[in-house]
């Protein structure tokens, strides 16, 4: 199982979303949000294809897939809708859990 298929149950659980007509999207979501990673990481592309995601890294995956799924109008819908400052602390606590696995060398 790849970890695009790894990630989706848990980027279901919280969404809190039971159906499946949405699958397909959310592993394009999921790609997107594995790829953020590993660049913000400076980590080769698809380095979590071939090795273990650490867990902070994969919060911030499910926390990033998640924001890009109830944000995929362009709007602000959902939980972001009560707090427009809230769309800014989830892209600021997906890069503080990012940087926390990053690798730092040059």
């Amino acid at each position: 199982m790849g970890v695009i298929d790894t990630l989706l149950p848990k980027v279901k659980a919280n969404l809190i979303l039971e159906h499946s007509a949405d699958d397909e999207l959310l592993r394009g979501i999921i790609r997107a949000a594995v790829s953020y990673a590993e660049s913000y990481q400076h980590i080769a592309e698809g380095w979590y294809s071939e090795n273990a995601m650490p867990p902070t890294t994969e919060q911030a995956v499910i926390m990033l897939s998640s924001h890009f799924y109830e944000s995929r109008d362009g709007s602000t819908a959902g939980f972001f809708a009560d707090n427009v400052q809230a769309s800014q602390q989830v892209w600021d606590t997906v890069n503080l859990l990012l940087r926390l696995d990053r690798d730092w060398r040059p």
